[in-house]
């Protein structure tokens, strides 16, 4: 249990790292929370492969070979670079995994080199998987920073500032308060996360993009993040994080990249208009289909059995209704035209009478 406080905001907290236990076994909200950062990831880049034009199973195959590689990825990068010699003197604890000691970096790199590799076999565009990748991580990363918050760890040095947090964890750095270093980055990752989906639908102009831009902004915000924190993995030489060190090469790299990129226009999903036109790609947007209720007509009280209501009236009092009524009634014109039609008809009888007349006398003759 931590008492965690941000005098300058007069919060203060109490949290149970573990969330409840069942037969003995303690699941703890870092692991829930992981969990939830990566099922939020995983049903947007889900909602987003119509959009990129990606067919879900292939892409599904390529995300759990990704996730198992970035396990195992976050866990080599955690040990290659872990300056003491507890895996040294007990290598099976590298498998201890639930103790701790997992790389964000090396989740990637693993993450990514092995959906990366399962997307080219299953034949989808690699770079346009890395786009959509990468929004997934920024996702993953703005939730999974909490996970750190419920354990006390990942902070950063002591600080006066108004959102300086303070724990039991955090008295051994410092009395005051310590930079909140998991809610720096989760800001800045739900910040990238927002840019970027905002780019990759409107202004990409080719696959692989979005990626290069994620390392460089994502490189940016660990870069400085990292440099506050108090428990980093330290290089032998040089007075930097290792993570610091990832961070700049991979600024420099793909800031390099976009400028090698620039004219580049192979797109093959969503992306700024004027390049999908020149790639003959339709833009697929989810239609809001909203069901129209069908229009019945109102009941204005005529009866479609009756000629008028007056009829209807008559036939419910036992009375019948006269021919006279219920008659269509002929207008004057109509009069007019069944006169003329008569005199006409009059008017052809008598000369029929004279012709038939004169063929009889020629019969005569």
């Amino acid at each position: 249990m931590y008492n965690v406080s941000f005098p300058g905001l007069g919060i203060n907290l109490k949290i149970n790292p573990t969330a409840f236990s069942i037969g003995g076994h303690n699941f703890t909200w870092y692991g829930i929370i992981l969990a939830v950062a990566f099922l939020v990831a995983f049903f947007y880049v889900l909602k987003s492969c119509k959009r990129f034009h990606m067919d879900e199973d292939k892409l599904i195959d390529a995300v759990i070979v990704g996730i198992i590689t970035g396990i195992i990825g976050a866990r080599l990068y955690y040990v290659l670079f872990d300056a003491s010699t507890e895996y040294l003197s007990n290598p099976i604890s590298i498998l201890y995994v639930w103790q701790g000691g997992l790389a964000i970096y090396g989740g990637i790199i693993g993450g990514l080199l092995g959906g990366g590799l399962m997307a080219k076999h299953r034949k989808i565009s690699v770079p346009a998987v890395l786009d959509l990748a990468s929004l997934g991580f920024l996702i993953g990363q703005s939730i999974g920073r909490w996970g750190n918050f419920v354990n006390q760890e990942a902070f950063g040095t002591e600080t006066d500032l108004p959102w300086r947090m303070s724990s039991e964890a955090t008295e051994a750095f410092s009395s005051i308060g310590v930079h909140p270093c998991f809610l720096y980055e989760s800001l800045w990752c739900l910040l990238g996360f927002v840019l970027l989906h905002i780019f990759s639908r409107r202004f990409r102009r080719y696959d692989g993009q979005v990626f290069l831009l994620y390392i460089v902004w994502y490189g940016i915000g660990r870069f400085f993040i990292e440099g506050l924190r108090t428990d980093s993995l330290l290089t032998p030489y040089i007075p930097l994080r290792i993570s610091q060190i990832v961070a700049a090469a991979s600024v420099l790299a793909g800031v390099v990249l976009l400028i090698v990129f620039r004219k580049r226009t192979v797109l093959t999903g969503c992306g700024s208009k004027k390049i999908m036109e020149l790639n003959s790609i339709i833009d697929v947007v989810p239609e809001k289909k909203e069901e129209k209720e069908e229009e019945v007509p109102l009941d204005d009280g005529t009866s479609t059995i009756f000629e008028s209501a007056a009829d209807a009236k008559t036939v419910l009092a036992g009375g019948s209704i006269r021919d006279d009524v219920t008659k269509p009634a002929v207008s004057a014109d109509d009069d007019a035209e069944e006169s003329e039609s008569t005199d006409e008809a009059n008017q052809k009888e008598p000369q029929q009478e004279t012709d038939d007349s004169a063929d009889s006398e020629s019969t005569e003759e």
